[in-house]
């Protein structure tokens, strides 16, 4: 009978075969969930250290809302707060530096978020060293695995939601590890690494690679 799944020897935890020879995920009951933390599951990428300067005050800052939204010119878009100390440091200078840290640096990624930059230095306070950038005043951070200088692209949506869409101009990225140990946040002062590489390259369209 076909749907049937009498019979069936399962393939791994995940999958099931049916007598036509495809394949049925397996699946949870699931149950409600609070709007509010939705993030768990969308959190869009690694968190990242911001680092900003605007006459001659240099910031760090972490952010966890950050989206690629262009290939070239190289778009990303970024929530940045308005009560943030940053906000005003790049909304001056229409620049920054978005560095992406390892796991290596997680306990400063938490204590530059709980502080604020009109009170210390973040440097300083996290042992964190200051580099020049190539193509703007913002700083990078020596110690994490990749710079991405940025200048202001499109401010259009900061007013409204505090969206601020950069253009990448200048990419550092270290030689090694190739697939760093990166932390994405999940809410409730949780973390998740990122771990196993899955490659499916040969399925791709050369195009949607």
């Amino acid at each position: 009978m076909i749907g049937s799944f009498a019979g069936t020897r399962f393939r791994n935890e995940n999958q099931a075969s049916g007598e036509n020879g495809g394949f049925m995920l397996r699946y949870s009951k699931k149950r409600d969930f609070p709007v509010s933390r939705i993030r768990r599951y969308l959190e869009p990428g690694p968190v990242v250290l911001v680092s900003s300067r605007f006459q001659g005050k240099a910031n760090i800052m972490t952010m966890g809302w950050h989206t690629v939204m262009e290939f070239t010119p190289a778009l990303v878009g970024c929530i940045i707060a308005e009560s943030n100390y940053s906000f005003q440091l790049i909304r001056k200078s229409g620049q920054c530096v978005i560095n992406v840290p390892t796991t290596r640096l997680t306990d400063a990624v938490v204590g530059i978020g709980n502080t604020s930059g009109a009170e210390i230095d973040k440097f300083e306070k996290f042992g964190l060293t200051a580099e020049p950038a190539t193509k703007v005043e913002a700083p990078l951070i020596r110690e994490c695995h990749a710079n991405f200088e940025c200048r202001l692209y499109d401010d259009r949506l900061v007013e409204a939601y505090n969206f601020f869409i950069f253009e990448v101009v200048k990419a550092h990225v270290a030689a090694s590890p190739k697939h760093p140990e990166t932390l994405h946040y999940m809410g409730e002062g949780a973390f998740m690494v990122s771990g196993k590489i899955i490659s499916r390259r040969a399925q791709f369209r050369p195009d949607r690679l």
